[in-house]
């Protein structure tokens, strides 16, 4: 398996949902697959190809200044969120890159509207920003969980089925908002199996090095396993557009998921294509004059 840059967006599309498409989890996407391919002996050094091409278009992104990108990623527990962002990201430079974790929402957060939280963490132009959990929990979690709909203090016309339809509408008219004014936006789903959770979680118990990961109640929502995956389908189906896409990502063997998150955020950069600025004219004929001054301090440092 080799991706060479050209090679990237062809790669990508193996994992995009089409716009409207109606999606079957469990007979659609196999979290296993790895499309015909072997982990090849170089798995680390094909990863890290995909991390340079980052790191190329991230510069010019920053540089270009005008626009920026949202990655959104969602998963079930599990699944590898945060060691997928530690390794495909490893090779961007701080500045221009913001991870947001979302969590339960506090009291501030709860006293604005649902987008609030996610509004004040978008990437400033120039930056990639990723979410790691985001205005989806509203769709998934709440959905699965209804109850969390009292702390939000909605109007009464709000509430009731016809409220995920209204959601959905809400979230593809900010996303299209925001793309409309230079935010970009690719969605990743990393798609674990339920015997693949069970193993990690099982993993975080018996290994010291990871009982920090560990929560309880997390083994609490593999109850709810089908209800997440059906209101997943539905965040697909309506949600998945031409301006802000979802990608569902294999993720029970996590070096293909890695190489597949790489691959789809790179296609992203390179469709986007960020340049680096151009100089004027009298922009440059003022760094050719700073360049004399500079090659006389070392001429006359060298003759000393």
């Amino acid at each position: 398996m080799h991706l060479k840059p050209s090679d990237f967006q062809h790669f990508a599309r193996h994992f995009l949902v089409e716009p409207g498409r109606k999606v079957n989890l469990k007979k659609d996407f196999d979290p296993a697959d790895t499309h015909g391919y072997n982990k090849p002996e170089n798995a680390g050094d094909i990863l890290q190809d995909g991390v340079e091409l980052l790191a190329e278009y991230q510069e010019k992104l920053y540089a270009e200044d005008a626009r920026a990108l949202l990655v959104v990623l969602q998963a079930l527990d599990a699944a590898g969120k945060d060691s997928t962002i530690k390794h495909v990201m490893s090779g961007i430079n701080p500045a221009g890159c913001q991870v947001t974790s979302f969590k339960a929402p506090n009291s501030e957060e709860l006293d604005h509207d649902y987008l609030w939280r996610c509004v004040r963490a978008l990437p400033a132009r120039g930056n990639i920003g990723i979410f790691n959990r985001s205005h989806y929990e509203e769709v998934l979690v709440v959905r699965v969980h209804p109850r969390f709909l009292d702390a939000q203090r909605l109007p009464p016309a709000s509430l009731g089925e016809g409220l995920w339809q209204q959601r959905f509408r809400q979230i593809n008219d900010f996303e299209r908002h925001l793309t409309d004014n230079g935010t970009e936006i690719v969605k990743i789903y990393l798609n674990v199996s339920k015997d693949k959770q069970l193993e990690r979680q099982l993993e975080r118990i018996d290994k010291p090095e990871k009982h920090w990961k560990f929560n309880p109640g997390d083994i609490e929502e593999r109850k709810y396993w089908d209800e997440y995956l059906a209101a997943y389908e539905q965040v697909f189906e309506h949600t998945s557009t031409a301006w802000a896409p979802w990608y569902v990502v294999p993720a029970d063997r996590k070096w293909f998921a890695r190489i597949a998150v790489a691959a789809i955020i790179a296609a992203k950069l390179m469709a986007m294509d960020p340049q680096f600025p151009s100089v004027s004219q009298a922009q440059r004929d003022a760094m050719l004059a700073c360049r004399q001054t500079l090659l006389a301090e070392q001429e006359a440092k060298s003759s000393r």
